[in-house]
């Protein structure tokens, strides 16, 4: 397969040097006023003024068309893809930061169409860059002759950062998996310039210190911040943790109708209603739209979900889910109509560890935001749920001997 793969890096005086080798200390900054993304002949025109020249790769994706740009680094503080891209659908736009020191940047493609030219000029005076990436209509089977994300040893190396978040590893403590949902340039649902992104990683964070003060688990976050990092190495994260549960955690917001309270669900082939399968689909799909190429991988779900009734796993993931939902109306008193439910939620594929996602309210609703943003308040949910994991911790240790028998 024909990849298309440009990495820049220019000196202070506009000289070009192999990529990676000079650091940055500060972040580029995108000057909106001079930057733009149009369409001439049907084909996307991208122009973005920078502050200062930085490495970047540029390449196509199928299975939606997309236009990728890996930056290191740019600063997407209050840019809005309405002022890029003022006469598409924004929602065609995204960007922020997609692992430690490297920023991305999506475009959507409504046609198939290659990277034709790109380049970067930085002003030897100013130190100002220009990157421009002209595209050209293509047929399918040269656009997907020419896409897919670069096979690079050097990015393949830079992988996200992993939080042990523990404050001293137990060689016979349990391991508990805590993940916090979207991050980097997958926000989740915004509400109030107030994302799910932050929220969640700032619970996730509570709940892991209330865990540690308990006692013997030992705690893995699979973020440490604001950066994106793909559903498949969520799970792989759990596994290399050899952990013994995994919660992932969510605050979705809904376009239309009302919901509010907490929920947790477990992974099934079949939703328990309309609603769970639109929420699952819609997380799925967070690795699609931060533009990670998802070609040539196994459906891994769909082999585990047929045979997930005869896991013993299933079962013990139901329990937890169980266990949770009675920490939380014990602690808050208040949860989702139906606060137990399945569907087909790829994070939770690992078919070895009891997993659950909890969606913990809904962005959507103002009194689930205002509860989620209140300290005092998640701290009863933190303990609720704190409460469910240990009880269920207790009790699968006791039905483990049954199990053994």
């Amino acid at each position: 397969m024909i990849r298309v793969v440009i990495f820049a890096l220019w000196a202070l005086l506009g000289a070009v040097a192999t990529a990676y080798a000079q650091p940055f200390t500060a972040l580029a900054r995108l000057d909106v006023s001079e930057s733009q993304i149009t369409t001439q002949g049907g084909a996307f025109q991208v122009n973005l003024s920078l502050s200062q020249g930085v490495p970047y790769r540029v390449y196509t994706l199928t299975e939606p068309a997309r236009l990728v740009l890996d930056f290191r680094e740019i600063d997407f503080t209050g840019v809005d893809a309405k002022s890029l891209l003022p006469q598409s659908n924004s929602n065609a736009l995204r960007f922020g930061a997609v692992r430690p020191g490297w920023s991305r940047l999506v475009l959507d493609l409504p046609k198939p169409q290659i990277v034709a030219q790109a380049g970067l000029r930085v002003d030897a005076s100013s130190g100002v860059a220009l990157l421009s990436i002209a595209m050209q209509l293509a047929d399918m089977d040269e656009f997907e002759q020419k896409s897919g994300a670069p096979s690079d040893p050097e990015w393949d190396r830079l992988k996200p950062s992993v939080s042990q978040s523990k404050a001293q590893v137990k060689a016979d403590a349990l391991t508990i998996v805590l993940d916090p949902g979207h991050g980097g340039i997958d926000p989740g649902a915004v509400s109030g310039g107030i994302t799910e992104a932050d929220l969640m990683f700032v619970l996730a964070q509570e709940v892991r210190d209330a865990l540690l003060r308990s006692g013997d688990v030992n705690v893995v976050l699979t973020r440490d911040g604001d950066e994106f990092v793909s559903l498949e190495r969520r799970v792989k994260i759990a596994r290399t943790a050899q952990a013994d549960l995994f919660v992932s955690f969510h605050a979705d917001a809904l376009a239309s109708g009302k919901a509010n309270g907490a929920a947790v669900y477990t992974l099934s082939k079949e939703a328990s209603d309309a609603a769970s399968a639109a929420l699952a689909e819609r997380h799925n799909r967070a690795d699609l739209l931060a533009g990670v190429d998802l070609s040539g991988q196994d459906d891994e779900i769909a082999a585990i979900l047929m045979g997930l009734a005869r896991l013993e796993n299933k079962p013990r993931s139901e329990a937890l889910a169980r266990g949770i939902i009675l920490g939380i109306n014990t602690e808050v008193g208040h949860t989702y109509k139906r606060p137990i439910q399945s569907a087909g939620f790829s994070v939770l594929k690992a078919p070895d560890i009891p997993s659950v996602l909890i969606e913990v309210g809904f962005l959507s609703s103002k009194d689930d935001l205002s509860k989620l943003t209140d300290p005092k308040w998640r701290m009863k949910m933190v303990i609720g749920i704190h409460n469910g994991i240990q009880a269920w911790l207790l009790n699968d240790a006791a039905d483990a001997q049954l199990r053994r028998k």
